[in-house]
């Protein structure tokens, strides 16, 4: 999985739910869906707060770059997709 550059948008769709395996999905599954947008966005900084303890995911703490991009995400503003290039909508948009 290719992480985005640093002055690259970072969306859910391409970036953020890539990162978690079906074994992230199933052992969360009784709270959210790591794969829905709609599940994690609301939880985003709550999820952060754990990836950045190590605590989650359950086998061990993500390298930092991981960790970095999942913030980046969280700071600017969560978006679904990217959407380079479309006139009057910026870098990104949820």
């Amino acid at each position: 999985m290719a992480l985005p550059g640093k002055d690259e948008p970072v969306s859910f769709e391409q970036h953020i739910r890539p990162v978690f395996r079906p074994m992230d999905r199933q052992s969360m599954s009784f709270v959210f869906d790591l794969w829905s947008y709609d599940d994690v966005s609301p939880h985003a900084d709550a999820i952060l707060a754990q990836v950045r303890a190590g605590t989650m995911p359950c086998e061990g703490r993500w390298p930092d770059g991981r960790i970095d991009v999942f913030g980046r995400w969280v700071d600017t503003g969560k978006a679904r997709r990217a959407t380079r290039g479309l006139p009057g909508l910026g870098a990104s948009s949820a």
